[in-house]
């Protein structure tokens, strides 16, 4: 079948300029592998390492100006491009000569000078050359971070957990009062400014109000085993219903089909925070300003001191219903999994870093402080909690290698790799139960920026401190 005139000089006009592209590309890349495989000859492989991160820069710059956008590589191709050279040595400072480093001395006037008096002001002295700037370290720029980014003063800490723990005690003298029929435990702040796992500012606590269950009437489902098939949560049963009929415990009240709803709970005790607490009273009586956070699903107190601003978690918490003593929390969960309780590995994760670090005097927790407080000061790492770092220190923290201070550099970097391993696979297992993967929640937008942020740091940790 033949072609048009008009159409077959389109098509070959197409596909002259695809080819002329193609050809383009080709180009670009023969100069590229050319470059770089004489570098290495001349430069060494640090060198070589060096030119080819600025030559694939260069490289992507030419390809987003000259393709449509349509076209574009995403960013998701950028950090893992940058993957086939963190395997690169980096090149180590160089100190600099002896001779740059000591006083410039006045020139000795050369016999060769015409003789004569020379013009001289008495007031100019030789200037003396200022030391050249120290190349620091990756160990010393960690722990220059950790002693100013990290480190949180006692004093902030102590006014922290003073007012949490006044807080506790107003909270807990008005459920009593309010809900006299519930039986809570005793109301116990906690949580990492506690345990020594709070980094750059005290501005976080954990209130856990206990409920006070009745021995042989409720038991623990998993929640694999329910109707929400989610591995993170736990249901709680009524049981002993023929022995003890429904309306013989207090918390019969919170039953949806037969199993404790966290969601009705959560929704009794929010109304109560928002509108019954006196906090204006409460405020002026320990000396700051707090109100209940309304745009949060969790049970938050925001608390405002002249010294400090505090956020306090109020969890509503199931302690040791079975032999395994878990603690189970009324969480703002979503769809089928509404009426679960959310299982808190905090405790059994903080308890397994301490029993680490004592054996060997170890610096995981420090590890996992730094780690903190660096994706705190990074918005492209923000995505990046609590939960997710302590998994990536656990995971490191049970193999045998050195946990020195003197190899905290070392270890930094290799916690780096190891959360870019698992972006790329999109799962981050959990320590204590790794059927939940933590990386489940995070869209592949956000798994791309993060990863490409943290590409970015392990080619240049100093960006990142």
């Amino acid at each position: 079948v033949g072609l048009s005139p008009n159409l077959d000089r389109q098509t070959m006009a197409e596909f002259s300029q695809k080819r002329g592209k193609r050809r383009s590309d080709e180009g670009l890349g023969s100069m590229v592998d050319f470059l770089l495989a004489n570098a290495r000859l001349v430069l060494g492989v640090g060198g070589a390492a060096v030119l080819g991160i600025a030559t694939l820069a260069v490289k992507r710059f030419i390809d987003r100006a000259t393709s449509p956008r349509d076209e574009d590589d995403t960013k998701a191709d950028s950090w893992k491009e940058l993957s086939l050279l963190k395997a690169t040595p980096h090149l180590q400072p160089r100190p600099p000569p002896a001779a740059l480093s000591q006083p410039v001395l006045p020139l000795v006037p050369s016999s060769s000078a015409p003789e004569g008096p020379a013009e001289t002001d008495p007031e100019v002295t030789p200037q003396l050359s200022s030391p050249a700037p120290l190349c620091l370290t990756l160990q010393e720029r960690l722990l220059a971070f950790e002693r100013d980014r990290v480190t949180i003063p006692a004093a902030q800490v102590a006014l922290a957990k003073q007012l949490a723990g006044d807080i506790a005690l107003e909270l807990q003298a008005y459920f009593r009062s309010k809900f006299p029929e519930l039986p809570f435990g005793a109301f116990v702040p906690g949580g990492p400014l506690y345990d020594g796992l709070q980094a750059g500012a005290a501005d976080h606590v954990r209130l856990l109000v206990p409920l006070v269950l009745e021995p042989g009437l409720w038991s623990l489902v998993p929640g694999v085993d329910t109707v929400a098939r989610d591995p993170r949560c736990w249901a709680v049963r009524r049981t002993q219903l023929e022995f003890c009929p429904r309306g013989s415990s207090p918390w019969d009240r919170f039953l949806v089909g037969g199993y404790l709803s966290s969601r009705v709970l959560l929704e009794l005790l929010r109304k109560a925070l928002a509108a019954s607490v006196n906090w204006p009273a409460i405020g002026s009586l320990l000396g700051c300003l707090i109100r209940p956070s309304m745009a949060s699903e969790e049970l938050l107190l925001e608390v405002q001191h002249e010294r400090l601003e505090l956020t306090v978690a109020v969890l509503v918490a199931v302690p040791g219903v079975d032999a395994d003593d878990r603690l189970l929390l009324a969480w703002p969960l979503e769809g089928l999994a509404g009426n679960l309780w959310l299982q808190d590995l905090y405790p059994v994760e903080a308890a397994r870093l301490r029993a680490l670090d004592d054996h060997d005097a170890g610096t995981r927790r420090r590890l996992l402080l730094l780690l903190c407080a660096v994706c705190r000061g990074c918005s492209a790492l923000g995505q990046l909690g609590r939960g997710h770092l302590t998994q990536v220190v656990l995971r490191l923290g049970e193999d045998n290698v050195d946990w020195t201070e003197e190899a905290l550099g070392e270890r930094f970097l290799q916690a780096l790799e190891l959360l870019i391993g698992s972006l790329e696979q999109a799962s981050l297992p959990c320590h204590f139960n790794p059927s939940v993967n933590l990386f489940s929640s995070l869209r592949e937008e956000e798994i791309d920026d993060i990863g490409y942020a943290l590409y970015s740091g392990l080619q240049e940790p100093k960006g990142l401190l």
